[in-house]
């Protein structure tokens, strides 16, 4: 049995119909200088009944591909932004 993954970030945009494009932040410490820097990756995420605005934050969990990029559907919304 495979651990899906859970991933939480904020909403950028609604991308069209039961889509909404996430950005995730994440600290990594460079290899070099040996300081916190952040990263930043956009997930698409399947929301069924569209009730995401741009700026909720949210937690998504790895489902099965539903489309090319979208693998990640809607687990709970963590806070409500403003919009």
């Amino acid at each position: 049995m495979a651990l899906n993954r859970e991933i939480q970030g904020v909403v950028v945009q609604k991308a069209g119909d039961k889509t909404a494009t996430i950005l995730v932040e994440r600290k990594v410490m460079h290899p070099k200088y040996r300081k916190f820097v952040k990263r930043f990756k956009k997930y698409l995420v399947h929301d069924e009944s569209n009730q995401v605005k741009a700026g909720d934050e949210i937690i998504a969990i790895e489902c099965r591909p539903l489309s090319k990029r979208k693998a990640f559907r809607l687990k709970k919304i963590v806070t409500v932004g403003v919009e």
